[in-house]
């Protein structure tokens, strides 16, 4: 299966997901096709025939036509389908697909941007939820296609890409899939385990490592993960490793002390290359919905965030904030990803994105 259905397929199985939220907003209010009214023609009186009176006269039946409904359309007579129903594009309408699409996760500056780009070309138009989706799919792409790119690769060896997030983000599986991947492209790649607080982070990257045919450094539990970023950058540098991947500890925006740990990790790079690290990837979790946002924001004063990489949009109907982060925050966004297997991290396509969350086809 491509990437493209399995995002279709497992992409907001919630039942609050935005496509049926689409679906029932335009029928809510459509409007209702009007039948025409055919009126019966009266029966004519029964005279009863007298003894001498000639022979009653047979008149031929008539078949009276059914009531029919209302002349159908053009398209619908040559293809014998009910046309869909549609709804007026009023305030109304607006109203309520804003509130949908704060639902949805896009934030209220991000909806009431959309909506009223929608509103700008088809007010007072009579539209499908077809028409409507599509529309919805072509701003979101919009939005979101200038901040769709893959990590980029230099020339300079290694390049250093250091891997950040909170708790259960995914950023040790996200670190392992991009290795593979990287491996795969016939680049070396070297992993540290900087999460040297959880030794079920340091075994899960070992597995990977050992898939992919990828070394990764590791400390005793409780060290310092400066430290171990700095060795792994010095093996890196003498073995000429292309890239060198570090997994860091997870931690809460709102504790200072983790990360300004996290901010010791970059000095100490600097030390041995003063342009590391060259990519700084921040992962995060769709489940979390608008507080993604926030993380965002603390994340990149400590580190200087360079892109997003977005996980488990297969268990949410919140995915939409990564519509909402393209929008306020303008970092690219390099891959995104819908289950544990290697291939269930892929490259971010916005078309394709768009046309998961809303239940359109115009991807």
């Amino acid at each position: 299966m491509s990437f493209l259905g399995k995002l279709r397929e497992r992409m907001f199985r919630s039942s609050s997901k935005l496509d049926e939220g689409l679906d029932a907003l335009v029928a809510a209010d459509a409007e209702p096709e009007a039948e025409a009214e055919v009126e019966t023609p009266p029966e004519a009186p029964v005279v009863p025939a007298s003894p001498t009176s000639a022979p009653p006269v047979v008149t031929p039946s008539v078949d009276v036509p059914e009531p029919a409904s209302a002349k159908p359309s053009l398209l619908s007579r040559l293809t014998g389908r009910r046309e869909a129903p549609r709804r007026v594009l009023d305030d109304d309408m607006i109203e309520e697909l804003e509130d949908l699409l704060v639902q949805a996760d896009l934030g209220v500056e991000t909806a009431l941007k959309v909506t009223a780009n929608i509103a700008a070309t088809r007010f007072g138009r009579r539209v499908t939820t077809a028409e409507i989706k599509s529309a919805l799919a072509d701003e979101i792409t919009r939005i979101m296609e200038p901040v769709a790119r893959p990590l980029p690769i230099y020339a300079k060896r290694p390049q250093v890409v250091l891997v950040v997030g909170v708790n259960g983000a995914g950023k040790t599986t996200t670190i392992g899939k991009l290795a593979s991947q990287f491996r795969a492209a016939g680049k070396s790649v070297i992993i540290a385990a900087g999460d040297t607080f959880r030794a079920a982070a340091v075994e899960q990257l070992q597995v990977w490592g050992e898939r992919a045919g990828v070394p990764v450094m590791t400390a005793p539990e409780g060290s310092d993960p400066a430290s171990l970023a700095y060795d792994a950058l010095t093996r890196a540098q003498a073995e000429g490793h292309d890239l060198l991947m570090i997994d860091t500890a997870g931690r809460l925006q709102n504790r200072a002390d983790l990360m300004e740990e996290l901010a010791k990790i970059v000095r100490v790079l600097r030390k041995k290359d003063e342009t590391a690290p060259h990519n700084t990837l921040l992962v995060l979790d769709a489940t979390t919905g608008q507080n993604a946002l926030n993380q965002v924001e603390v994340f990149r004063q400590m580190s200087d965030v360079s892109g997003l990489v977005m996980t488990k949009l297969d268990g949410t109907a919140r995915g939409g904030v990564l519509v909402a982060l393209a929008d306020r925050f303008g970092l690219p966004i390099h891959a995104i990803g819908v289950g544990e297997q290697i291939d269930d991290l892929s490259p971010f396509d916005p078309a394709d994105f768009a046309a998961a969350l809303t239940g359109s086809d115009s991807a």
